[in-house]
Formats: C-alpha cells, structure tokens, sequence
C-alpha cells in the first residue's frame, strides 16, 4: 500500500538519549542528550506539531487525517529512552514508537559490541510494558538485531516472525510496525514484512514522506547530536532531508 499524506510528514529517528562517550568513540553522533531532546520535544509542541508513534500517524499517511504532525521512532529499545525520551513525551502529550530487539531484552546492544561502541542496557519486559503504560508503542527490530542481507531466506523469516511474536507476548497486544535493522534489507524482506503482518515498515533512507510512498519502505529524518534546534526545524518543516534521499 502506497501513503496519500496531503503533505510532507517527517518521521524523527533517534537511537540514545543520553551524554555522548568520549571523542573518538564511534558513532557518537547518535546519541543526543536529555536536555536538548527535550528542547526540541517543547519546540514541536510550540511550533504546533504533534508528535506520534507510527500506528497513530497511521491515518495522516494514508490521507485519512491532514494536520501538524511528526512521527517519533527509536531505533533498538535502549533503557535511556524510558528515562530519559519518556518524561518529555509525556509533558507534551506526544507518543512514540521504540523499535526493540526481542531476544536482547534486558542485555546490551551486543550487536554493536565488535565495532568499539560502548555497550548499553536495553530495556527489559518490565520496563517494555512501563514504556506502553506511559503512551508509547513498540515495534520490532528483528529477534537479535540480524543483518538481513547476510541472513538465508527462513532465517530472515524466523528473526522477523520472532521480533513480532516474542514482543507482542511481552505487551499482550499486537505488535504492527517494524525497522530493518542497519537499514539493510531488499526486496524479498519488503514481502516477508507484508507476509507477517506489519503495517508499516521504516528504512534508513533520508527524506519526508511524501505521497506515493511504500508503506513498508518509509524514509526518516535523522536526529544526530549535532542536530541544532535551527537545523531540527529545517529537518521537519523544509525540504533539507528530502534532498537527501538516494
């Protein structure tokens, strides 16, 4: 199914909310700290905008609902986002969709660990469950964060199926929204995404969505630390990201 949004809609992407490690740790772009998440949360809201988790931006993609709106998406279901994301959300009547790992819940971001970035608490299945009691939704990120190009056909299947399945019997709901992991995936997952289930399926692909877009292949914006709050507004409001797109 293809969005018939009326107009662009951003769909913010952030990985860890929480102080950046030392200079020279790779990727320490991808952490943004509490203070300026929450500065830019309370400029949304000033601005008029509300922010929501990928199910309740559901309507405004497929043109049901027009309005001010910006989707929320953490990629990999650290705990720093339940302490740190969680409170500014909720100060601001805004939802979110985390993205988790369900074989990883309660470990660390080991998938990472080979590359030298520090490794993180993920949230557990009671902090899981916090998380949607405060408003907010979960999605899938794979069974154990697999990189989906260098997996076989019913490994593929079986992380994907796992990630839905093993989420949704921790929050008792249906779990309908997923996030290729590394951003890599082809085709056939495309299918295997739709196969299962899912309504929507994120990409690392930079741009707005606009009309005519996949609903299983949805570009995002990037939130980075270098993400200035002048720079934040000509990511959602503006075509800056949507030159981006490769």
């Amino acid at each position: 199914m293809l969005t018939l949004n009326r107009q662009p809609i951003p769909i913010l992407v952030y990985h860890q909310i929480a102080g950046a490690p030392p200079k020279g740790s790779p990727f320490r772009g991808l952490y943004v700290a509490p203070a300026a998440f929450a500065r830019q949360m309370a400029w949304l809201k000033l601005l008029g905008y509300k922010g929501l988790s990928m199910g309740a931006l559901q309507p405004y993609l497929r043109g049901e609902l027009s309005g001010k709106v910006v989707g929320i998406t953490f990629d990999d279901g650290y705990r720093n986002n339940l302490t740190h994301a969680l409170p500014a959300l909720v100060k601001h009547g805004f939802s979110s969709t985390c993205y988790a790992v369900s074989g990883l819940l309660g470990k660390t971001n080991i998938w990472d660990e080979n590359i030298g970035i520090p490794q993180t608490p993920l949230m557990d299945e009671a902090e899981i469950r916090q998380w949607v009691a405060g408003g907010q939704e979960i999605g899938s990120h794979t069974h154990r964060h697999v990189n989906l190009l260098e997996t076989d056909e019913s490994g593929c299947r079986e992380e994907m199926l796992l990630g839905k399945t093993g989420l949704e019997a921790v929050i008792g709901r249906p779990v309908e929204h997923f996030c290729y992991p590394y951003g890599h995936y082809k085709a056939r997952h495309v299918e295997l995404a739709r196969e299962l289930g899912f309504a929507t399926a994120t990409t690392t692909q930079r741009s707005r969505c606009h009309a005519g877009m996949d609903l299983l292949q949805l570009p995002r914006v990037p939130v980075l630390r270098s993400t200035t709050l002048p720079v934040f507004w000509l990511k959602i409001a503006t075509a800056y990201e949507d030159r981006r797109r490769k």
